[in-house]
């Protein structure tokens, strides 16, 4: 018999860490804990069986302890808990269905805690019907209760992925839904300029949205259903909670264990996914890891990232010592009700808290040749810095979101610059894409900017303009024009530019925009050649028109 292997936690982590170790050590012996009954399950779909379109509920068991010890030899033990580690002993003190200790000894441990569920302390918070969702036995509970004749009202609090999805799967299911969030806007991965059009959506389809506004006390009322109480004042009535404010690392059970924790809980670990103890490696949502653009430690809680580290560990576990995790990006997608928001890398909220200059573009082409039938609109933000580096994007739209943001995960995974956007040749006839394709546009656009060809600015530079020093300049159409601008500028259709210069002060800084800033772009070309300073805004009057919605109260 060969060593002995531990792994505390099944799901995307220690599954797949059990299951990678024996297809590369047949000898090993390998021991599963699982502290529920269910040791891989499809926790991503968790709210779409609770929303129906997951109808069989078997579906969400990506493996069963029979299958796993059948095929794979190893040792499942469900029900199990690791409630402490000795690292010095190397043994690992186990409780069996709530009740009976015992210990083991290993060789190697490997630790997939994962995360729980974040319950603040707020004033009537332990309402049995004020549920989180982040297994099974969640999603049990939460569904029986959804599908009682009495739920009508639901409120979501917290506006994060889950919370989201939940939103989107109990609107279609009928239920009145409203969404607190404590922030200002929902979805942090998205900046606040493009993220209203995610809000937009979810009003569009019936959600409301209550934002910047935290809860203060929950109250049980006479019928069993509950009022929730704001910051603000406002109150509303709820059948049924959904609390999805985020999550915290599993790991309590370590305090005395001399394994390094991070400020807020989270297991440290090296390249190799190693922590400070000998044979001790972790994985999943309870590590801390470096963030891959700005190398500072971060924790993201997603299946991919947590599959990639358990093969990585794996591997270093089984003699391969070039197997390394180098930080994660954060490339995620969602489903909106008929909308796609999809990111990579970093936002600028991320890049402005780590010092980082970088520059926007934002472009809104068709998900495919415009003149081929269903072409949709989407928009694509791209964030790189002076040298052309990709740092980061974020995609909405409602057909080829998904492709052209994993593009751009790949480019910034190679260390790719806007140059190799512009050079990518992808995948193109009409029904599909375009003969530009907007990773290829995104990346003229930048191009563009870092050139001096057509520098770029944004809303928050319009916002900070000073009205003595610069002219904010509508180059579309009067009609246009007329339908809706951004106040204090001035229309000059791009057709009459060239005939209309001697309006414009050549002394002053000329802010142009246009519908979605191709003519932008070229009026801008026009009046650097006739002597004047000229920048346009990224996205144009689209990007404004979006970043200004505000949801009803």
């Amino acid at each position: 018999m060969g060593r002995k292997i531990i792994i505390v936690g099944g799901v995307a982590g220690g599954a797949t860490a059990a299951a990678r170790l024996r297809r590369l050590d047949e000898e090993a012996e390998i021991i599963l804990l699982e502290r529920d009954e269910h040791i891989s399950f499809a926790n991503c779909g968790l709210p779409y069986y609770i929303g129906g379109t997951i109808q069989d509920r078997s579906k969400l068991l990506v493996t069963t302890p029979e299958m796993m010890k059948k095929r794979s030899r190893i040792d499942v033990r469900v029900k199990s808990e690791a409630i402490s580690v000795n690292t010095k002993e190397k043994s690992v003190t186990i409780r069996q269905n709530g009740e009976d200790t015992y210990e083991e000894h290993y060789d190697v441990l490997i630790l997939s805690p994962g995360a729980k569920p974040i319950r603040p302390g707020i004033e009537g918070i332990d309402n049995p019907r004020i549920l989180s969702l982040r297994n099974i036995h969640d999603t049990d509970q939460m569904k029986s209760v959804v599908d009682l004749d009495t739920v009508k009202e639901v409120t979501v609090i917290g506006g994060g992925f889950i919370g989201v999805e939940m939103a989107e799967v109990l609107t279609e299911r009928g239920l009145r839904v409203t969404l607190v969030e404590a922030s200002s806007h929902i979805l942090a991965p998205f900046d606040d300029d493009v993220v209203t059009i995610a809000e937009k959506e979810m009003q569009d389809n019936g959600v409301r949205l209550l934002l910047g506004d935290p809860v203060t006390k929950f109250n049980t009322t006479d019928d069993g259903g509950i009022n929730i109480f704001l910051k603000s004042g406002k109150s509303h009535h709820a059948d049924l909670v959904v609390l999805a404010i985020g999550v915290a690392p599993d790991t309590a059970f370590l305090k005395d264990s001399g394994i390094e924790l991070g400020t807020k809980g989270h297991i440290l670990v090296n390249e190799h996914l190693q922590t400070n103890c000998d044979g001790v490696y972790a994985v999943g949502d309870a590590i801390e890891i470096p963030d891959f653009i700005t190398g500072r430690k971060t924790a993201v809680p997603l299946a991919g990232p947590a599959n990639r580290q358990a093969r990585i560990a794996a591997n270093h576990i089984a003699g391969m010592p070039s197997s390394k995790y180098d930080g994660a990006q954060g490339t995620s997608i969602l489903k909106i009700f008929g909308l796609t928001a999809a990111s990579t890398g970093s936002n600028e909220r991320t890049l402005r808290r780590n010092g980082v200059p970088y520059h926007v573009a934002l472009v809104h082409p068709g998900s495919h040749a415009g003149y081929y039938p269903g072409a949709e609109p989407l928009t694509l933000k791209l964030i790189y810095d002076e040298q052309g580096k990709v740092l980061g994007a974020q995609g909405l739209g409602r057909d080829g979101v998904d492709k052209r943001i994993d593009v751009i995960a790949t480019v910034i995974r190679l260390k790719g610059t806007i140059q190799d956007l512009t050079d990518l040749e992808l995948a193109y006839a009409p029904p599909y894409s375009s003969a530009k394709d907007p990773v290829n546009m995104a990346g003229f656009v930048a191009q563009n900017d870092l050139s001096g060809m057509s520098p770029l600015i944004t809303l928050e530079d319009i916002k900070q303009r000073n009205p003595e020093k610069s002219i904010l300049l509508d180059v579309r159409s009067v009609q246009e024009y007329e339908s809706g601008h951004i106040p204090n500028s001035v229309n000059i259709p791009l057709d009459e530019l060239r005939d209309r210069l001697d309006e414009l002060d050549s002394s002053k800084k000329l802010l142009v925009y246009c519908q979605v800033g191709f003519r932008g772009y070229t009026a801008v070309r026009i009046l650097h050649q006739n002597g004047f300073n000229a920048v346009n805004l990224t996205g144009g009057y689209k990007y404004f028109k979006a970043a200004s919605f505000t949801p009803d109260r």
